[in-house]
């Protein structure tokens, strides 16, 4: 896993060269968004719980998958959706406050399309899901954290897409 200092380093470290404007501001952006960073991410941990249940209210809405023959019709499939969608979120949030995504690739996307593929999971309900959370989170967090958020969602969505 990196963060956002230890990639902007690491550009400049690989190419033998001190740090040019364009990584200082990187870096004077990730330092500015700090605060609201680490406020965001106390909000997502201290409401997870809520987040998980009304994201899954609001993508089951219009879904008939919870019902007999659909993919979550189970308790225990259903439960294994949850425990997913909660995972997701967990991992956006620490991406989110590192400011780097390598930890939702290494830990979250790896091999995940192909396995959600392989056991026959939904992954077009899963991204709605992770859609859902992103909503519910930029509503709890505040438009300037929940974009923030968004971005991290985004990813997972487009990786599993």
């Amino acid at each position: 896993m990196q963060d956002a200092i230890t990639a902007v380093i690491n550009a400049a470290d690989v190419q033998g060269k001190y740090l040019d404007t364009a990584s200082v501001e990187k870096l004077k952006s990730y330092f500015q968004t700090g605060e609201l960073r680490v406020r965001a991410a106390a909000t997502i941990a201290a409401n997870s719980s809520a987040i998980i249940k009304e994201a899954v209210a609001k993508s089951l809405l219009y879904s008939d998958i919870t019902r007999p023959g659909g993919n979550m019709y189970t308790c225990r499939r259903y439960a294994a959706c949850i425990r997913d969608l909660d995972y997701y979120v967990r991992y956006a949030t620490y991406a989110m406050l590192a400011g780097d995504t390598s930890i939702l690739d290494e830990r979250v996307l790896n091999g995940l399309k192909e396995t959600y593929n392989s056991l026959g999971v939904p992954v077009g309900a899963t991204i709605q899901a992770i859609q859902a959370a992103k909503e519910v989170t930029s509503g709890l967090v505040g438009p300037d954290a929940g974009r923030e958020m968004g971005v991290y969602y985004d990813y997972i969505s487009s990786g599993l897409g």
